[in-house]
């Protein structure tokens, strides 16, 4: 058995599963259906494909060759998530909120999914430093990297999907208007929350 990816595994498992902008978008579709929030676990995994697609071929090494680059992909990924949270408190106001469904159909999770993720550079830059450390000494690299950018897209599919399920089976509970209005104003403020913390770090000194 390799160690190595026993240990990746486990570390990459970790940073799918923590809490944060993926995790919320995906709640906020999985609220209006279980549909919505696995097609939105969908593209989150894409978006994790695209970072890792970067990192195994070294192209992520710009953001960090370049900090202009990187601040205007923090700018651009904290201004989208920040509507997410803002639209999503917004809805709050209108009646039947949480039922209605997400506006576009399937394809608007999907997207919603996607750009959350793929915007939020620091997710390149997480996997271009931690993908080198799994590679074994003499070992082609390129199999190897991508062994390991399949591990992280598959156990994002299992996890957001997992997800949207545990949000769908408590659906009859959290559906409910004070249970759905009470997480939907969560949803949309860690949402607000985070985009704002992105867009005000490339600002702080």
């Amino acid at each position: 058995m390799d160690g190595q990816l026993i240990a990746f595994t486990g570390i990459a498992a970790g940073l799918v599963a923590m809490p944060g902008a993926d995790f919320a978008v995906v709640v906020r579709n999985a609220l209006v259906s279980r549909r919505a929030g696995a097609v939105c676990g969908l593209g989150i995994a894409g978006g994790l494909l695209v970072h890792t697609t970067l990192a195994v071929i070294g192209v992520a090494a710009v953001l960090v060759a370049v900090p202009a680059l990187f601040h205007a992909l923090q700018l651009l990924g904290g201004a989208y998530v920040l509507q997410l949270g803002v639209r999503t408190l917004w809805a709050l106001h209108r009646p039947a909120a949480v039922s209605e469904e997400v506006p576009g159909g399937a394809a608007h999770p999907l997207r919603q999914g996607f750009v959350t993720n793929v915007l939020n550079p620091k997710a390149a830059l997480t996997f271009l430093s931690l993908l080198p450390q799994f590679v074994p000494s003499g070992s082609p690299a390129l199999p190897r990297t991508l062994l390991l950018a399949l591990i992280i897209c598959t156990l994002a599919l299992v996890w957001f999907q997992a997800v949207a399920l545990l949000v769908d089976r408590l659906g009859r509970w959290l559906r409910r208007p004070r249970a759905a209005r009470t997480l939907q104003a969560g949803t949309g403020a860690a949402l607000t929350v985070l985009g704002a913390a992105l867009l005000l770090e490339p600002l702080l000194p």
